[in-house]
């Protein structure tokens, strides 16, 4: 289950790479970050096929989901100054509540 957790992880962490990487291709006119952001996204999808064969995939996605607004919204802040209302700041983070909820009766149930 562990090794099922880190392919989840490591797909977040593509997806959000890449849709980081989004706004620097500029419309995707610069090859370079081009490049990047489209292994990322399919190495994203790629890590996903070994989790959804473990894990129902209304979970993975919502967690894959989740986190990934989570921490793109956390990565436009600090890098494109990008800034959020108290409202959406308490969304995010019911989201990201909502995800432990539901990973942690997922996985007793398993």
């Amino acid at each position: 289950m562990l090794k099922t957790y880190l392919f989840l992880i490591g797909a977040i962490f593509c997806e959000v790479a890449g849709t980081m990487l989004l706004p620097v291709s500029q419309n995707f006119t610069k090859f370079i970050p081009t490049i990047f952001l489209t292994i990322f996204y399919l190495t994203a999808f790629y890590l996903l096929t070994f989790v959804v064969n473990k894990l129902p995939i209304a979970i993975v996605y919502a967690t894959w989901s989740g986190l990934g607004i989570f921490t793109i919204a956390i990565l436009g802040y600090i890098f494109f100054k990008q800034t959020l209302g108290w409202q959406a700041i308490i969304g995010l983070f019911l989201i990201v509540i909502g995800v432990v909820l539901v990973n942690t009766f997922t996985i007793k149930l398993n």
